[in-house]
């Protein structure tokens, strides 16, 4: 079947909108007619070779969609049945998986490697070419053929705008919060980056209990974004140094955790800095692999501060999601204010210069 997808020919390049051919699903494989695709920074790190994809690929990892065919050996989803995808596939059997740690999965890692499916090819060619899958889910097509285990079945009710960011935004900014770093109530926060996923970790933290949230950003328009979201202060790191803000809000002895959400050795720094004695700094933000960052060992040692990543929130997808549905439904998740502006597909390039900007919380695309 004929589809419109945003196809990454090169880095440095836009995304050129093209008609691929969509082959039909193999055996543990699902045909999705994706209704929304997420627009999120990951992608544009693909984009600017901050992180490797083979290519030509159909981008896009965070989504919702509508099953129109499944393959043989289905047996979890049928037609008609309305999803999310799971952009880190696991095995549900080794060490990880069975450690509520599923995103540690190898198994996740051969889709992002090879830009194929679990047989090692493509459902996608244009003009009789190989187009590559990214991780596994390509959400920037109309049709995407995924594998079983990379699909979440939702109920029909749940609005699918709503549902799209809750695979890659929600959990993972909500899921360090209370799976990686399990903040404590009562207890001080700072966040360094408040785009989508750090947005979802003010309101993690808001979740968890926390007294005292502090937001970090070189844009007032993202501050006043944290503060909707729950942020008691707000620090625009253009003007003042960050640390010397935060310790002065705490008092002098920094903070119990710390999330770094935009991925420089620099604002690492800064979150590990800013921490109190046992505090806890979690990293999220995307850099090349090859990007190291210095802290102090004695910091370490003398003061039992941490310094931990975080990949997916750390989370179940499969458990938590459900969770963060109802929490939705409870009004104590905001996803409604999460989603800022909708782009039809032909405006894709437009919706991640908005991004860049800065100008949006989280957007995503309509087909």
């Amino acid at each position: 079947m004929k589809a419109r997808a945003a196809i990454l020919f090169e880095v440095g390049q836009k995304f050129d909108i093209r008609e691929v051919e969509v082959n039909e699903p193999q055996a543990g494989e699902v045909l999705v007619r994706m209704v929304v695709g997420g627009i999120c920074h990951s992608d544009l790190h693909v984009m600017r070779g901050h992180l490797d994809a083979p290519m030509p690929a159909i981008l896009g990892h965070e989504g919702s969609g509508i099953v129109t065919e499944v393959g043989s050996g289905v047996t979890s989803v049928v037609p008609g049945d309305h999803v999310i995808p799971l952009w880190r596939l696991s095995c549900g059997e080794c060490k990880y998986c069975t450690s509520s740690r599923p995103a540690l999965c190898s198994v996740g890692l051969k889709l992002r490697n090879t830009g194929r499916l679990m047989d090692g090819t493509s459902r996608f060619t244009l003009d009789g070419a190989e187009i590559k899958h990214f991780l596994g889910v390509s959400t920037f097509s109309e049709y995407s053929v995924i594998p079983e285990g990379s699909l979440l079945k939702i109920p029909q009710d749940f609005p699918l705008d709503r549902a799209a960011l809750l695979g890659c935004a929600v959990i993972t900014g909500v899921g360090a919060v209370l799976n990686a770093a399990q903040v404590r109530p009562g207890s001080t926060v700072a966040v360094f980056g408040t785009g989508g996923v750090g947005l979802n970790v003010v309101q993690g933290a808001v979740l968890a209990g926390a007294e005292k949230i502090i937001a970090v950003d070189l844009l007032d328009n993202k501050l006043e974004f944290a503060r909707e979201f729950g942020a008691t202060h707000g620090v625009n790191a253009s003007s003042v140094d960050p640390v010397e803000e935060i310790r002065t809000l705490t008092g002098g002895e920094g903070v119990d955790y710390a999330f770094e959400v935009i991925g420089l050795p620099k604002t690492v720094r800064q979150a590990f800095d800013s921490l109190a004695k046992r505090g806890v700094a979690v990293t999220i933000g995307v850099t090349p692999f090859s990007t190291e960052v210095a802290v102090p060992i004695m910091g370490l040692t003398f003061e039992e501060r941490v310094l931990k990543g975080s990949l997916y929130g750390s989370s179940r997808p499969r458990i938590d999601i459900p969770k963060f549905m109802d929490l939705y439904k409870a009004g104590k998740l905001k996803l409604d204010e999460l989603l800022t502006r909708s782009y039809p597909l032909e405006e894709i390039n437009e919706a991640y210069a908005a991004l860049e900007q800065g100008e949006v919380a989280r957007s995503v695309v309509l087909f």
